[in-house]
């Protein structure tokens, strides 16, 4: 396709898009009495219109059943969580009983890491990449203190390299089998969340694999943005938050994956609670946890019915829409939205770097040389909404339920009109 940086031509694609319609069943901020652009799905999606409905009949059941709700309501709350399980297996790629909905995103990677971070005096190392999200910098290196190690010796972290802004796969593998048998855990961001990189997961968990070592992603820049195939790919486990591509609202419950080899097991290391015990024996309150076979087994407490009621409503539109139609969108706007910025900077005395390989998702990093704060402050005046990250980098995540390629035209006319501004 030949694009054109036109309101026409955005407005063609727009009419063409099967999607269109789905940006009515989002709630918009505005700013200046307008809807504004919103490019940060990759931080906090919007809020699904649907999505007051599921909660208030949790309320609903709630104030007129109080706790026979869990047995009696319309979702009754003791498996209410289940009702996740089947779509989110499509979003990852993965079977309905390897899918669990529990607790934020950083407790359950320290809750997998009991039953997947297992070292020995000789397989003890975890092999993440350089600069990892800070919080699995920190639940990694507090799992590594807690089993008695160094952390400096016993996590490893590929970097990019010399002047590189993304990473290899290679340099992936090469280190997996360099540490061969002193490997216990391949630990990765799936999609990094600075440069938004898609790593090649299927590759690096084969590798993983072939030396011994359990594999797991963090994806919580990966799911409802990407396709996953996690079953398929023979990863031991995953968990991701819902509140980003997902929509489940801010903070709310994280999913998980166990890969069906794991499940049904009574000797596998587990931190257990009454949840994951088996749903015919849990109210006899026997003392011998009796697990349930599927990943709920990784359950501690009730789950928090209003927090997944966001998520079961978000997740009934990815059911309606599908993976494939998304990432067909997302594929296209992301080009569109690569195609409008080089536009823009042939227009203007700037330079934009995109940072962000090839292999990507819904996500440009573009770095804004000669540019600084004042124009990402310009932007949210403007009604553009993005994030920035030190030194002068912006992330623009053009989610496809809800961005229009209208606004990634409007984008390039604001971007433009900021930058013009500050050369007067």
């Amino acid at each position: 396709m030949t694009f054109q940086n036109t309101p026409a031509f955005a407005q063609q694609l727009d009419a063409q898009d099967s999607l269109s319609k789905y940006r009515d069943e989002f709630h918009f901020p505005q700013v200046n009495g307008k809807d504004v652009i919103y490019f940060t799905g990759n931080s906090l999606g919007l809020q699904p219109k649907r999505t007051q409905k599921f909660v208030d009949e949790v309320m609903k059941d709630w104030r007129e059943l109080a706790v026979e709700g869990h047995f009696y309501a319309d979702k009754p709350w003791w498996d209410y969580h289940e009702r996740l399980a089947e779509g989110l297996g499509k979003v990852v790629g993965a079977k309905p009983q390897e899918i669990s909905v529990m607790n934020t995103l950083t407790v359950n990677l320290h809750l997998l890491m009991v039953s997947f971070y297992r070292p020995t005096q000789k397989r003890f190392k975890i092999l993440c990449e350089e600069k990892a999200f800070p919080s699995d910098q920190y639940m990694l290196q507090s799992q590594v203190r807690f089993h008695g190690f160094d952390p400096e010796e016993a996590i490893v972290e590929v970097k990019k390299r010399e002047g590189e802004h993304a990473w290899h796969t290679k340099d992936f593998i090469e280190k997996i089998n360099e540490l061969g048998d002193e490997l216990a855990l391949v630990l990765i961001g799936g999609v990094n969340y600075y440069n938004g990189q898609v790593m090649d997961m299927a590759a690096i968990t084969r590798a993983g694999k072939d030396v011994g070592a359990f594999v797991g992603w963090d994806l919580a820049h990966g799911v409802g943005n990407i396709k996953l195939n996690l079953h398929d790919w023979g990863a031991d486990f995953a968990a991701w938050c819902s509140y980003k591509y997902m929509n489940s609202g801010p903070g709310n419950a994280s999913g998980i994956f166990v890969h069906e080899k794991h499940l049904g097991r009574t000797d596998i290391p587990r931190f257990e609670g009454w949840w994951g015990n088996k749903k015919e024996s849990r109210f006899l309150m026997k003392p011998e946890f009796d697990p349930i076979p599927t990943a709920d087994a990784w359950q501690l407490s009730n789950p928090p019915i209003l927090s997944i009621a966001p998520y079961l409503a978000s997740l009934e539109l990815f059911d309606e829409v599908g993976m494939d139609a998304l990432i067909a969108k997302q594929k296209t706007i992301v080009a569109y939205l690569e195609f409008v910025l080089h536009e823009i900077d042939k227009e203007v005395d700037s330079t934009f770097e995109i940072i962000t390989p090839e292999d990507r998702g819904c996500q440009l990093s573009v770095f804004l040389h000669g540019e600084g704060r004042e124009l990402f402050d310009y932007l949210m005046k403007n009604g553009v909404i993005t994030d920035w990250r030190e030194p002068n980098v912006i992330r623009l995540a053009p989610a496809p339920f809800y961005c229009s390629y209208e606004d990634m035209y409007r984008f390039g006319q604001i971007l433009k009109e900021g930058i013009l501004q500050k050369a007067k």
